[in-house]
């Protein structure tokens, strides 16, 4: 079977690849291999300035071919180091060969090409890859996707706040509120995550198969190696710096066994995971609205919403963006739960559970991407909202009986209770009961006035300060 959309394994791949063209560069095996490249080069550039006889400092020309396969990688570049591996059966000895098939006619390249992957192990430049790969994801396609989000939400508390809305504590009907507050404590909510990821370091160690740069010292035991390797991962990477000194723009990691400890990526990804879980909640309780009719949903133009009742325009956007958090989160917290544990020195079940990191963004990513979709569908239903206040008088017993108790009325509590639990409750029977307390008049007036509607405390001033 010929590889397509619908023989795809993976619907990342398959039904939504249009969605994730912008992650797939990123976070796709050949991505990783990009990576690999950079890294490579960027030791390689940095050991010919170490001041080393046997390695003098590149000349410009060098120096820009070299950048030049970093920022030129193709897929092409990825099919020729696929076929290096086919005979190494090893994915970075395969980079390695294909970085020297690159130096072929050009001497100055050619007669110092054993310092390419110079005293490194595969996880020197496996670690920092896949830190770049995150890097890149994070900035360009996951803050965007959740920035764009909070956005949305940020003005559609402004824009709604002061639009009454009935509360259901329990499923039943509460204290009102208005639906600007409710969206704006999503927003806070998912700032909070937001940042909590933005924050997050993101690690690389270049100290050799057991991190105690055993091969550099044998090499030249008089060089500080722990400041070069930290000067390479900290130096600003290309693309970050206009001089021709560029490294990997990653923060070092000074211990760790052959593996970088991946504890930055289990903070990351639980990071992620928990803005994922607050995002489940908005889109189930969106789903909630619209089913109660808060909300309706823009009509698309031969869209069919079921297959035999023609009526139907389902919330299907919040629908996938609930199912793919859910997937997204299944990888994520094993990813965060996996990652920081291995055997001795290493082991290599995190080297297959990595490649997976582009599953759990990619699901995130596409959740996203459909929970966009379905708030920019979404139309408020005054009317709706309006009539499930009128229709929900008992919400006003604690107001009342909290007045009640402020001028120490015995039993308020009770006698509220008495005439509203269970009950169908009338605006009349509210009212018959207000003027009957022994309560201030200027207190029975306000009682008086306020209507389900117009009890929804600070929540509009709330809801306009996110």
């Amino acid at each position: 079977m010929n590889f397509s959309p619908i023989s795809a394994l993976s619907p990342l791949d398959g039904r939504y690849a249009s969605k994730l063209n912008a992650l797939r560069p990123l976070v796709s095996e050949l991505g990783y291999m990009h990576r690999r490249v950079q890294v490579e080069i960027a030791w390689f550039i940095a050991l010919s300035d170490a001041g080393f006889d046997e390695f003098k400092p590149l000349s410009p020309g060098a120096r820009a071919y070299l950048t030049g396969l970093v920022k030129n990688f193709s897929e092409a570049d990825g099919v020729a180091i696929k076929e290096f591996e086919k005979t190494t059966n090893h994915d970075v000895k395969a980079v390695e060969y294909w970085i020297k098939s690159k130096f072929k006619d050009r001497p100055e390249l050619e007669k110092v090409a054993e310092f390419v992957h110079f005293a490194c192990t595969s996880e020197d430049i496996n670690n920092t890859s896949h830190a770049l790969q995150i890097k890149h994801a994070r900035a360009e396609v996951m803050l965007p996707g959740l920035d764009g989000i909070i956005a949305k939400l940020r003005e559609m508390a402004h824009q709604f706040a002061e639009v009454p809305m009935l509360s259901r504590t329990h499923g039943q009907t509460a204290s009102p509120t208005t639906v600007g507050k409710e969206l704006a404590n999503v927003v806070v909510r998912l700032s909070g995550c937001r940042d909590k990821i933005a924050q997050v370091k993101l690690m690389g160690k270049m100290n050799g198969a057991v991190g105690n740069y055993n091969a550099h010292l044998s090499a030249w035991p008089d060089f500080d190696w722990e400041a070069f390797a930290r000067k390479v991962v900290e130096t600003p990477e290309l693309g970050e710096t206009q001089s021709s000194d560029w490294g990997l723009g990653l923060t070092f990691q000074p211990f760790s066994i052959q593996i970088e400890p991946h504890d930055y990526m289990a903070e990351l990804f639980d990071a992620t995971a928990r803005a994922n879980t607050i995002l489940i909640d908005l889109a189930r309780d969106i789903w909630g609205y619209v089913s109660l009719g808060y909300f309706k949903q823009k009509l698309k133009a031969g869209e069919i919403g079921s297959s035999t009742m023609p009526h139907k325009v389902n919330p299907i956007d919040f629908e996938n963006a609930e199912g793919n958090l859910g997937l997204a989160n299944a990888v994520l917290k094993h990813l965060s739960e996996k990652l920081p544990i291995s055997r001795w020195q290493r082991d290599l079940t995190d080297s297959t559970v990595l490649r997976n990191i582009g599953v759990g963004l990619g699901y995130t990513a596409l959740a996203y991407a459909s929970l966009m979709t379905g708030l920019n569908k979404l139309e408020l239903n005054e009317e709706a909202l309006a009539a499930d206040l009128d229709a929900s008088w008992e919400v006003l017993a604690e107001p009342i009986q909290t007045v009640m108790r402020r001028y120490g009325v015995q039993g308020a509590y009770e006698k509220l209770k008495e005439v509203t639990r269970g009950k169908t409750v009338t605006a009349a029977d509210l009212h018959k009961l207000i003027a009957s307390l022994e309560i201030p008049q200027a207190d029975k007036d306000r009682l008086l006035a306020m209507t389900p509607a117009t009890y929804v405390g600070k929540a509009a001033e709330l809801a306009r300060r996110v």
